[in-house]
């Protein structure tokens, strides 16, 4: 016994198995954001003083740049995830939906790399 209409059967149409790997990759993209971003509040939050010089001498210090690395791809990849699916929901045109999955792909990729150069830049001043 299928679920699938009759006319969907005889088209061939059905499911793209794209969403189930999306949504898995939002769920493992929150369970690993949960122990980076308690690290990173714990870690700011435990700086002696907050000013630039003992941030700086955090972020060069040991694992921190390569931890403080991987919160910003998992934070960037988990939020494109979440406002790819808002656009898909939400706009209704297909040449603005497609308009906005690229920009908002753009723009993700342009916030992790700035982030990355500066996390580098500051761990190697």
């Amino acid at each position: 016994m299928s679920l699938r209409s009759p006319l969907a059967r005889v088209l061939g149409h059905g499911s793209a198995k794209e969403g189930v790997h999306h949504w898995w990759m939002q769920r493992l993209t929150s369970i690993a954001l949960l122990p980076l971003t308690v690290w990173f509040v714990v870690a700011l939050l435990s700086l002696p003083l907050h000013d630039r010089a003992s941030v700086a001498a955090w972020v060069a210090n040991g694992w921190t740049p390569l931890l403080l690395i991987v919160f910003v791809l998992v934070a960037t990849w988990h939020s494109r995830l979440g406002v790819q699916v808002v656009i898909e929901d939400y706009v209704p045109a297909a040449g603005t939906k497609t308009f906005s999955l690229i920009l908002s792909t753009f723009a993700h990729f342009l916030v992790a790399a700035a982030a990355i150069f500066a996390v580098l830049k500051v761990a190697f001043e």
